[in-house]
């Protein structure tokens, strides 16, 4: 057990941990039982709740322990996944994705897809995301959490990760999206004074904020197109395939802004996320830049969140950390075991088994269908074990590019080209996983990003020649899900909104700059 974790530390971190137990319990009982309610908390959230829980359950383990793994043995080029997000998976949800999502009332990701294709698509999607959540989030979230605790603590691998799953599954499982979002609320204030508090005492070790800006010679976020990780050619597909798939065509993130009052608070909750996702990240990143000047030689970086913390942190700021570790890691969870059991429940239980299933049917189906992911999810948590050759956030990226390139071509063209048909949405969607592991067992060397490329841009090519020589579907079966002009504006009667500073194309246009100006800074 890590000396500097005292009674005081125990303290906080056992305050934490109940408080949040409680607030989710007590969230989950102020709804009114139907799907609307569980699954979208009643279409009631407001902006500022939307950004915070989108970044809240965005950044987890794999942030706090991988990022900054990648920023110890990488640098300042760990930010190029977090800001590429900005850049291009938020601004496809915000400008081209989030007004179809709203406007037709759709609860999930695979809903547009039947409207738009059919129930082949759907049903690709459904076990595409099934898998990666599964496989990917879930797993790996508990994986990276566990090893923290085992690190500093000492309490055994699987007695950690079971009392996580077991611990957010309790009120995810109770309350739906309601829980959920608020239990995030407070697991994001939490998580940023834990980093603040971490990159506070490991600046002030290394020799002050002189130290952060000595490491700005060697900053770059472009890198050439042989880097085994990061070449500059991954912004030609691989990013640009996993950032859409993960922000915008996603569960996972998406469920919130379904759950909006409204398209401008919606849209708010986009751009709010943004300023969030541009300021954490320094949070993570900072401290991992100056490790080295304090650890210069970790076998593992993985275990610089853990070095940092058992080393450095005096008494009761550990504790709050450790909050913060378990805050992001809960918050990942929660969301991912939300998403999955909405999935589940509107894709699968009411699609094939019981169409004609009631609200409380609908309810406690995914209430038993989130007990079974918990399941899953802590078996598949082993797996990860294995692995140890590089940072597992770059495993946790490699891994999408298995799953995603289908995806985001299936969206990408089934919301921009009305030619697009379901045979050849089909055809994207099952050529993305044999043609990964083909490339990959004929290329070994080949940077992921690029395979993900590869494996992109040749099911959109599938698609299209599919499409091309399959039937599509009339332009009146197409009304409201091909993107036009007026997919940039706020519906009329919400247009008086955004009057003034209001407006979320000023803030949108702030942010985006900012991020294109540390691009053309540290090309």
């Amino acid at each position: 057990m890590s000396s500097n974790f005292t009674t005081l530390d125990a303290l906080v971190f056992g305050i934490y941990l109940l408080g949040i137990i409680v607030l989710g319990l007590v969230a989950s009982r102020k709804g009114s039982g139907t799907k609307r309610d569980y699954f979208l908390a009643g279409d009631k959230l407001p902006w500022w709740m939307i950004g915070g829980s989108i970044i809240a359950a965005n950044i987890s383990s794999h942030q706090l322990v991988g990022v900054m793994g990648v920023a110890y043995s990488r640098g300042f080029l760990a930010m190029v996944v977090e800001w590429g997000a900005i850049l291009i998976g938020f601004n496809a949800l915000l400008w081209i994705f989030l007004p179809f999502y709203l406007r037709n009332g759709f609860y999930t990701m695979p809903e547009f897809l039947q409207r738009r294709f059919g129930a082949g698509s759907r049903t690709i999607y459904a076990v595409l995301v099934l898998l990666t959540y599964i496989f990917v989030e879930i797993s790996a979230v508990l994986y990276l959490g566990a090893l923290s605790l085992h690190a500093l603590l000492g309490i055994p691998m699987l007695v950690s990760i079971l009392v996580l799953a077991i611990t957010t599954g309790l009120y995810t499982i109770a309350g739906g999206l309601r829980a959920v979002i608020w239990t995030e609320m407070v697991q994001l204030g939490v998580l940023m004074l834990g980093m603040l508090a971490l990159s506070f005492t490991t600046i002030h070790a290394a020799g002050g904020f002189s130290a952060v800006l000595e490491t700005t010679k060697d900053w770059k976020l472009m890198m050439p197109a042989d880097d085994p990780d990061f070449p500059w050619t991954m912004y030609l597909g691989g990013l640009l395939c996993i950032s859409i798939f993960y922000n915008a065509t996603n569960q996972f993130i998406v469920q919130r802004t379904l759950a909006a009052k409204n398209e401008w608070h919606a849209r708010m909750g986009v751009i709010f996320g943004d300023y969030l996702k541009f300021l954490l990240p320094f949070l993570i990143i900072f401290p991992a830049l100056v490790a080295p000047r304090l650890f210069p030689d970790l076998e593992k970086p993985d275990l610089l969140f853990a070095t940092l913390v058992e080393t450095l942190l005096p008494t009761g700021l550990v504790g709050l950390v450790m909050a913060g570790l378990i805050a992001a890691v809960m918050s990942h969870l929660s969301g991912a075991i939300n998403s999955c059991t909405t999935i589940l429940t509107m894709d699968v239980y009411i699609a094939y088994v019981k169409r004609g299933a009631t609200e409380r049917q609908s309810v406690q189906f995914g209430r038993l269908a989130g007990m079974a992911i918990i399941i899953l999810g802590i078996g598949c948590t082993g797996l990860l074990a294995l692995y140890s050759e590089k940072p597992i956030f770059i495993y946790l990226m490699n891994a999408y590019g298995y799953f995603t390139p289908g995806i985001a071509t299936m969206f990408l063209l089934g919301i921009l080209w009305k030619r697009t048909t379901h045979a050849g949405a089909v055809a994207a969607g099952l050529l993305t996983i044999p043609l990964s592991l083909i490339i990959e067992y004929a290329f070994p060397e080949m940077p992921f990003f690029n395979r993900t490329g590869i494996v992109f841009w040749a099911c959109m090519l599938a698609c299209i020649v599919v499409s091309l020589v399959t039937k599509p579907k009339s332009d009146a079966a197409l009304a409201g899900l091909i993107w036009n002009k007026e997919s940039l504006t706020l519906p009329p009667a919400q247009r008086a909104q955004q009057r003034g500073l209001r407006n979320p194309v000023i803030w949108w246009a702030l942010i985006t700059g900012l991020v294109l100006f540390f691009y053309i800074r540290y090309a």
